[in-house]
This record gives structure tokens, C-alpha cells and sequence, in this order.
């Protein structure tokens, strides 16, 4: 018997832009991220990240705002950097930068977004997104879906 496929989830991926920048993924078209940090919330959400999945890349201070779109190109995997450790990285391919960066502000004044954990916790490394979540943020980016055609 065939196992259904895996719908796709939507994620929202914190780095500081001083340690790591969204171009760099852009630059390299395809890397392994391993910025999601060790706290214990981080990894519950790393195991739930699929190969297919899509993120929408956030830049910390001080830009404070959404950036670009990437996908997920290979399940979580074990950091061959600590192989000792339980710390886990993926794989991302870079999709495209968004047309207009959406500030944190304007995510927190939208009352779609009310519920996204990472709006009332900015520390998150990682936070899962509903679909409904994911089409209204890229519509405030300037992304809006044709008929017959989905969102990326």
C-alpha cells in the first residue's frame, strides 16, 4: 500500500543578518542551514520540516523584516560539523527575495497574523505557518496568486 504524499508545510526562519544573511543562500543558490539554534522548541520544529516544504527567510536586528523565499531541498539531517551532537541542519535552496520586505511591525498589526507564535516570541529560530498565514504574508510582500497558478 502507498503511503499519501506529504502535504507540503509553510515555515518562518529567523537568523541575525550578522551572522547569517539570506544572500548568502542566494549567492550559493543551494546550502545547508544550520542556524536554527539548540533550544529545545527549535528541535521539535526541525523534525517536522520536510523536503518540499517552504520558508519564508526573516532578517533579525536590525532589519526587523521578511526577506526572501527558500525551499526545503532534504529532510533535517544530523550536522556532520558535531557529529556527537542531536543538532540538526537542512538543506535550502533559494527561491527568489521578495519584492517588498514585510517589517515585523506590519506582520504584528495584521489581525490574520495574530496567532503566528514567532510574533509574540522574535526569539524563535523556527515557527510553523497555516497556509492562510503564508498567502497573506506574501500578499504584504507583493506576491498574489493567479488562478491556476499557486503560490510559491
Amino acid at each position: 500500500m502507498t503511503q499519501a504524499p506529504i502535504k507540503p508545510k509553510r515555515w518562518l526562519l529567523a537568523v541575525d543578518p550578522r551572522v547569517y544573511h539570506w544572500d548568502t543562500l542566494f549567492v550559493k543558490g543551494k546550502e545547508m542551514w544550520r542556524h536554527a539554534g539548540n533550544r529545545p522548541e527549535a528541535a521539535r520544529q526541525f523534525k517536522q520540516v520536510h523536503r518540499g516544504d517552504r520558508a519564508l527567510c526573516y532578517h533579525g536586528k536590525p532589519e526587523h523584516a521578511l526577506y526572501a523565499l527558500a525551499e526545503v531541498t532534504r529532510d533535517p539531517y544530523p550536522d556532520p560539523q558535531y557529529a556527537e551532537s542531536k543538532k540538526l541542519v537542512m538543506d535550502l535552496r533559494a527561491i527568489e527575495r521578495l519584492p517588498r520586505q514585510v517589517k515585523l511591525a506590519e506582520l504584528r498589526d495584521n489581525r490574520l497574523l495574530r496567532k503566528i507564535k514567532f510574533l509574540k516570541n522574535t526569539r524563535l529560530t523556527i515557527c510553523p505557518l497555516t497556509e492562510e498565514e503564508y498567502a497573506e504574508i506574501l500578499r504584504m510582500a507583493g506576491i498574489v496568486a493567479s488562478p491556476g497558478i499557486p503560490l510559491p
